[in-house]
């Protein structure tokens, strides 16, 4: 039976009403005395195999110079940093020492979504250990990727309390004379709630049934404000990733432009001048700096991004994408994430004038819609939805055909009432064709994009490869717990 969803003056009602409410972290057993630094591992493979063994549990690790309590791969702060190249095998050892049952997603990654490869429907239990294993292909492109947990009910617990990783794809953008030359950093942006205790505090109700969970305790790998060096005319390349649950990260860089050369899915056709850049939860980006300012200290700010849930009154008609809607950009409503500072001089390193061509999708031989939007269902709560639906693993919601092309247009329908949505595909990158029937005004390979309140985002799906089962979903992971997220069958033609 299709359930109801309670009107928006139902739903203020019953929020209003809501009382704070919320799991702690289990500490049982399953806690370990171990105590590891922030800093990561870092695994490259060999001959053609990446063969390492990741284990999640929860332990004490050093967090921004204090002890916290936290689910952590291999006691690493963000966890180990994996590198690959195309036609690569990947095997990992797989140990679940977590009190719940959990399993991986490799988020971004054009691999099988079907056994042990990124499956998004096995579970690993607690105590068990599980293999995955599969083959990059030899065309996919060189990129930042990442893998963190994707057991539905638990992804918002899980990755907020710690566990995510880099997955690097190397590959021809790395070949590129400029990006060789140029200095390589990763920042992996990630808030935090500690109590006094050092454990993580859990969100209220409202917070979890709104925006989702946010933490005052804002970390670039593992660290507050740390510092990155550049030498004086040199280049600075940047790997930035998202892997906060909910938190939107609005970046700038004091009087220097970010030269955007990479997004989720891989490199840009040529550079692309910001002064600022939005990253949504799960969202990467590649950006270079140039040391062409005197030297001195420049911060890395994360300016203030209206979330607000009024939709229109709170700018909701504004636009997402890169530079996203603002307020304000003064200094004391900003924070700061990290420090770069001039080291040394070098000849002065010039911009790459181009990348890696984009390829241009043809037009698609299907259109389909998908509305987001929330309620509240009886006996149920608080729940987000896809066309009306929320997430049953044994429904599937959309078929799809390998070897052809489709539109899809996101429609984030809250308008006086409205949450942003990013939305997030597994197996198959996509192009951002248009917002709200305005182009795109650059080709880029994406797999999460920013859905504001009361816009349409209109994405072109080249659907190849791997038959099987994925999911789409939400990217603030509250609202994917919640519901929203909707499962679609990738087949050959003739298969049904």
């Amino acid at each position: 039976m299709k359930k109801r969803l309670l009107n928006r003056r139902q739903f203020l009602v019953a929020l209003s009403a809501s009382t704070v409410g919320a799991l702690y972290l289990t500490r049982q057993a399953f806690e370990q005395p171990v105590t590891s630094s922030p800093s990561s591992d870092h695994y490259v493979s060999k001959e053609g195999l990446l063969d390492v063994s990741l284990d999640a549990r929860y332990r004490s690790v050093n967090l921004a110079g204090r002890e916290a309590r936290l689910y952590s791969y291999n006691g690493s702060l963000p966890g180990p940093r994996l590198e690959v190249k195309p036609g690569d095998t990947v095997r990992i050892r797989f140990t679940n020492n977590l009190p719940d049952p959990t399993n991986l997603h490799y988020h971004g990654l054009h691999v099988s979504p079907s056994e042990n490869a990124d499956n998004a429907f096995l579970e690993v239990p607690p105590g068990e250990t599980f293999t995955y294993e599969f083959t990059i292909p030899q065309n996919h492109p060189a990129g930042t990727f990442w893998y963190h947990p994707h057991r539905h009910g638990l992804v918002a617990k899980q990755v907020f309390g710690g566990l995510s990783g880099l997955l690097i794809v190397r590959g021809e953008l790395d070949d590129i004379p400029e990006i060789q030359a140029a200095q390589e950093e990763f920042l992996v942006l990630k808030d935090f709630a500690l109590g006094d205790d050092g454990h993580i505090q859990p969100p209220n109700r409202m917070e979890r049934m709104m925006q989702g969970r946010e933490g005052s305790l804002v970390t670039v790998n593992g660290s507050v404000n740390p510092n990155f060096s550049i030498p004086e005319g040199g280049l600075l390349r940047l790997r930035l990733l998202n892997a906060s649950s909910s938190r939107f990260y609005r970046l700038m860089l004091q009087d220097h432009p970010l030269y955007l050369i990479a997004t989720d899915g891989g490199a840009l056709g040529e550079p692309v001048e910001l002064k600022e850049l939005l990253l949504t939860p799960g969202e990467r980006a590649e950006v270079l700096i140039r040391g062409e300012r005197e030297p001195g200290e420049y911060l890395l700010l994360n300016l203030p991004y209206d979330r607000s849930d009024m939709g229109m009154m709170g700018g909701g008609m504004m636009g997402g994408g890169m530079m996203g809607r603002s307020r304000s950009t003064s200094p004391d409503r900003s924070a700061t994430l990290a420090t770069l500072t001039y080291k040394d001089r070098v000849k002065s390193l010039p911009l790459p004038e181009q990348l890696i061509p984009v390829e241009a999708l043809p037009e698609p031989q299907k259109v389909r819609r998908f509305t987001l939007g929330h309620g509240m269902a009886p006996g149920q709560g608080m729940a987000f939805t896809i066309n009306g639906k929320t997430f049953n693993p044994e429904r599937i919601d959309t078929q799809v055909r390998l070897n052809t092309v489709e539109d899809w247009e996101i429609a984030n329908e809250g308008m006086m009432m409205g949450f942003d949505h990013p939305f997030h595909l597994h197996t198959n990158a996509f192009q951002v064709i248009s917002r709200n029937g305005k182009s795109e005004s650059y080709r880029g390979w994406k797999d999460t994009v920013p859905v504001p309140p009361g816009d349409v985002v209109r994405i072109r799906i080249p659907f190849k490869d791997f038959p099987g089962k994925a999911v789409y979903h939400c990217h603030i992971l509250d609202h994917e717990d919640l519901g929203m997220m909707g499962v679609v069958k990738m087949q050959q033609l003739g298969q049904s």
